[in-house]
Formats: C-alpha cells, structure tokens, sequence
C-alpha cells in the first residue's frame, strides 16, 4: 500500500469497526476490505495507477465533455479491478 494512504486506511478501518460493532453487522467492514481490495490491485500495478490518477485529475480539472470520458474510464478501471479481486461490479 502507499505509504500516503496509510492514514485514510486507519481511520477508515476504525470507522468501519466502530459502524459493525454498533450494529452488530459484519457489512461495513466487508465494505471496508472490498474498496482497500481494489485500491490495493490498482496500486500494484504502476502504469494502472498512473492511468487512474490521470482520469482522476481530468475529471477534476476538464470540461463536461473530459470529465464524462474520465468517469467512464475510471469506471472501466474500477469494473476491472473489482473482476480481478473477485467482486461483482457495478
């Protein structure tokens, strides 16, 4: 995992602890693996990081027209991630 990362992984870890033992469900922790499953896949794997960021900035900083294609390619890099580690997508 990226080291800058690792300060949103705790707390989101510890917020999901905190939502299951609240509600005495397994499901905000489940969520918690899925999305770090798939962070963690896509960071592996330098150019599809650098891929990722870039739609990210573009999604950000373009026109309607970059910012539409950047949220289907951020899609189509999410879908793949979530195949690859075993999830259903979207």
């Amino acid at each position: 995992m990226a080291p800058a990362a690792l300060p949103a992984f705790t707390r989101e870890l510890d917020q999901a602890a905190d939502q299951s033992r609240q509600g005495s469900d397994l499901a905000p922790l489940q969520r918690f693996i899925a999305q770090w499953a798939v962070f963690v896949h896509i960071q592996r794997r330098p150019g599809l990081a650098a891929d990722f960021r870039h739609w990210e900035d573009t999604a950000e900083s373009g026109d309607a027209d970059q910012a539409r294609q950047a949220a289907r390619e951020i899609g189509r890099i999410l879908d793949e991630a979530h195949t690859a580690v075993g999830l259903p997508t979207r």
